[in-house]
């Protein structure tokens, strides 16, 4: 994983905790996990959360929706406001990505062909990304509607949501 933020779109933790410390255990957990923040809410989100689970080469992945209590948490973790919905957010082993290069960073963990897929879209410039990836965001619930209530996981993926 790339280590400098002007290149990978990560934002280092240290300059993105504003605010409330999280508790040690916390800290130490989240820095060892793979997390996907998505909106529980929003169809296109919960399809790409099905993707994730259907190619992910290794059940990694942990996922919260940002309307649960979990999702709020970790919101707050990355210094985002509790309202936060614009975009996916995958931590990383503590780095925190937002947006198309979140989408990308996910990819490039999943099964063969998306992390070349993935790595190729990390070629074209994160402005250009980000503009397509933010007008998607905008319309997502006209373009793909949206749930009254959050998605129920599996009894056999439960352990893989928080909560």
């Amino acid at each position: 994983m790339c280590n400098d933020p002007a290149l990978s779109g990560a934002e280092p933790l240290k300059e993105r905790m504003t605010g409330a410390q999280p508790l040690p255990k916390l800290e130490e957990e989240i820095r060892q996990q793979h997390i996907i923040l998505f909106d529980g809410v929003c169809n296109l989100c919960n399809s790409s959360v099905n993707f994730v689970l259907k190619h992910e080469k290794e059940s990694i992945f942990r996922f919260a929706s940002i309307q649960s209590e979990a999702g709020k948490q970790l919101l707050n973790w990355c210094g985002l406001p509790q309202e936060f919905s614009a975009a996916v957010i995958y931590i990383g082993n503590g780095n925190i990505y937002l947006g198309s290069t979140a989408a990308l960073k996910i990819g490039q963990r999943l099964k063969f062909p998306w992390p070349w897929i993935s790595s190729a879209g990390l070629f074209v410039p994160k402005t250009f990304r980000d503009r397509v990836y933010d007008q998607i965001g905008i319309h997502r619930y006209q373009w793909f509607g949206k749930r009254d209530v959050c998605m129920i996981p599996t009894k056999e993926l439960k352990a893989r949501f928080y909560n």
